[in-house]
């Protein structure tokens, strides 16, 4: 490395020092998700992020989907994968695929990718952490209600174990099922996950990464992009139809974070590189904001 080379890199590190001073201590929970998790490019890069904001004093949470890999099993398994409002019909043949992908294959390969880079890391059968009821019938979409199986709505967090992995400076890994006062497993949206475990920690940040840029007027046009939108305008968007599909929850959960207490939710493209340390260490956001 050249000596110019090396001055840069620590004017770098000098511009960031601000950023270092002011969330060193502070929770950040960040979910994972969709198509950016195919790449394994761009999930080497997050949890190169997660180690280096680890390493910094920051407390990382992550939260992390899987949607791909279980449609893919279910596949395998001759399964179709439906889903009504964003929201994954799960049957019993379903939820038991769920719980294997996320909890004994996805979860797994990012806590020992993030032992690779450095980092401590402990991983979490959301089971462990999270508590839930069976969601009632939703929306079809036609003027009627379906009910979709084992898909619940968190009702509660314990925090407990994620807090003293916190302490010891390590990474909770979290995915997004749920044990149900009946005893049974549920598959909990991952946005909503995050969002309700986000809120019981009083996290400063929570952000969203996945293959959407944020919050777009127009999905086909980049330049559509909504750089911070307040809860009170959520609603609106909705019947605009602004926000559709897998967005709405994502938004919802937003919303419901920063009722709980969390300080900024952001979403951002999960597929740059280096997204997560952009949009912190970064006066200029990169994706959309949610603020109260």
């Amino acid at each position: 490395m050249s000596l110019s080379d090396a001055s840069l890199r620590a004017a770098t590190l000098i511009e960031a020092l601000p950023y270092l001073q002011k969330f060193r201590g502070q929770t950040f929970v960040i979910k994972y998700g969709g198509s950016a998790m195919e790449s394994v490019e761009a999930v080497e890069g997050l949890l190169r992020d997660v180690v280096f904001l680890e390493a910094v004093g920051v407390n990382p949470v992550l939260v992390h989907g899987g949607g791909k890999a279980i449609s893919a099993r279910m596949r395998e398994a001759g399964l179709t994968a439906r889903f009504v409002n964003g929201l994954r019909v799960t049957d019993a043949d379903s939820i038991r695929i769920v719980e294997d992908v996320l909890d004994r294959e996805v979860n797994p390969r990012l806590v020992e990718t993030i032992k690779l880079f450095g980092g401590h890391a402990i991983g979490f059968s959301g089971r462990d952490v999270l508590r839930a009821e069976k969601l009632p019938a939703v929306d079809d979409g036609k003027g009627g209600a379906e009910d979709i199986g084992f898909v619940g709505r968190v009702t509660g967090v314990e925090t407990a174990e994620i807090e003293k992995v916190l302490r010891e400076e390590g990474v909770p890994v979290i995915s997004p099922v749920a044990r149900g006062a009946d005893g049974l497993t549920y598959n909990i949206n991952a946005d909503e996950a995050a969002a309700a475990i986000a809120g019981a920690l009083r996290a400063a940040k929570l952000v969203f990464l996945s293959d959407v840029p944020g919050i777009m007027r127009d999905r086909e046009d980049p330049g559509s992009l909504i750089p911070s939108v307040r809860t009170g305008q959520v609603d609106a968007l909705i019947r605009q139809k602004v926000l559709e599909g897998g967005m709405i929850p994502k938004v919802q959960g937003a919303v419901a974070a920063l009722r709980a207490g969390v300080g900024k939710t952001h979403m951002i493209d999960g597929r740059l590189s280096h997204a997560l340390l952009l949009e912190i260490f970064n006066n200029e956001a990169i994706g959309t904001e949610i603020v109260a």
